[in-house]
């Protein structure tokens, strides 16, 4: 593929396959990397049954700021929350809304494969490598919608308690949607890369068969 397009390329796949490694980390390994974040002036309480002042929720796991510090909670994919406020009214977020952020792992896993063909200067593995990153664009895009959908779900619900808090996203929620346009970028940049060379392959064949002919005495010159 042509060096024009190949560095790019390359390049864009592998910001994207680094993206979604560290926010596959995420949560309670990596503290910093949630998706769901919500900030409380201390009225509402989790699972632990203790008020927090933030708590923050990950693929794996999600941690929470109490008075005696931050706590994390390694559960797995797959977890549920239950809120209680002072009035003892409860909201839970249920296991469903959580379950879908392990997309996330599946995309980087496919990104990295799509990075690797990326690599190779044969023409059809390239068109492979190009089909393989706009799949992992659209193991993205999933994982990117279920993102907006926790975080529109967990907003509304703690909203009902009628407590003070704020719900927004967190850096991982950013970082996903940021993978995904990168994901796509290098599918194209890798897609035109294939067309490009065909094209110039196709014009050197043309020219060696539209070429200037020889006449029939000059195969009999000499050298």
């Amino acid at each position: 593929m042509s060096r024009t397009y190949c560095i790019p390329g390359v390049f864009f796949l592998f910001s994207a396959w680094f993206l979604l490694f560290i926010v596959s980390i995420s949560l309670p390994s990596f503290q910093a990397m949630d998706i769901t974040r919500v900030d409380s002036s201390g009225a509402v309480a989790g699972n632990s049954d203790e008020a927090f002042t933030q708590l923050r929720l990950g693929i794996w796991g999600y941690c929470v700021d109490l008075s005696s510090g931050w706590t994390c909670f390694k559960t797995g994919h797959g977890y549920s929350l239950t809120f209680t406020n002072a009035q003892n009214a409860e909201v839970t977020i249920g296991s469903s809304w959580t379950r879908g952020l392990a997309v996330l792992p599946v995309a980087c896993c496919v990104a990295f494969i799509a990075l690797l063909l990326s690599i190779s200067q044969h023409i059809t593995i390239t068109l492979v490598a190009s089909l393989v990153s706009f799949l992992a664009a659209l193991l993205t895009l999933i994982a990117f919608a279920i993102n907006i959908a926790l975080f529109a779900y967990v907003k509304h619900e703690l909203g009902t308690l009628n407590t003070s808090e704020t719900t927004i996203t967190g850096p991982g929620f950013w970082l996903t949607f940021v993978s995904m346009l990168l994901l796509i970028l290098a599918g194209c940049t890798v897609c035109f890369g294939r067309r490009r060379d065909r094209m110039a392959g196709a014009n050197n064949n043309s020219y060696q068969l539209n070429g200037p002919k020889s006449g029939f005495l000059s195969r009999f010159g000499r050298n």
